[in-house]
């Protein structure tokens, strides 16, 4: 049911009335409301679906802002993520593009030869990282087996990354964070 083309309130609305007693008769001259059990689920249920409706409510605000928050931030939004930490899935896709850079690469380097450009699109954010450095820098170029992006102000090793995104979401708190980019070197102990 709609009234003037919004939706109805579902919630059947009880009008509550006093007993009124004549003081000196004892007559009753307004009968009260009674309170029963269908009147108190009532009251019960719609408590609940009004609460429901608030928690829906801000779930879809939430992913209203984001999507506001990440509106011409880029051109073309080509590769923007946003998750309301809602546990509903995003539309949108974490961009998980990573490769491994093939030669040392020195400051001010803008071509930088990699293993692979899967996933990689021009004027897009990229991090690269080692165990040593880490930046961020805009692709300006993809080619067959290079990527080229701003002038670097770190030197990287052979095998340093290249990633699309270094996020690491916690669904459990509704954070999200700088992930884990860090080498480990693994020494094996025998054990007698």
């Amino acid at each position: 049911m709609t009234v003037l083309g919004r939706k109805a309130n579902p919630y059947n609305k009880t009008v509550w009335y006093d007993q009124i007693k004549d003081v000196t008769t004892g007559q009753i001259i307004q009968e009260g409301t009674r309170f029963n059990q269908k009147r108190a689920n009532n009251i019960e249920d719609g408590i609940y679906d009004a609460y429901e409706y608030i928690i829906q409510l801000e779930s879809t605000v939430k992913r209203l802002q984001a999507q506001l928050d990440i509106d011409g931030r880029a051109p073309g939004n080509g590769g923007s993520f946003f998750d309301a930490f809602d546990g509903t899935p995003s539309r949108m896709v974490l961009d998980k593009a990573l490769t491994d850079i093939i030669e040392t690469v020195e400051i001010g380097t803008t071509t930088l030869k990699v293993a692979s450009v899967e996933g990689f699109t021009a004027f897009t954010q990229v991090t690269i990282f080692d165990d040593v450095a880490t930046e961020d820098v805009v692709i300006t170029e993809v080619g067959t087996n290079t990527i080229k992006v701003q002038a670097l102000k770190n030197a990287y090793k052979k095998g340093a990354k290249l990633a699309r995104s270094n996020v690491d979401i916690d669904y459990i708190n509704a954070e999200m964070g700088v992930g884990d980019w860090q080498t480990f070197n693994v020494e094996l102990v025998e054990v007698v």
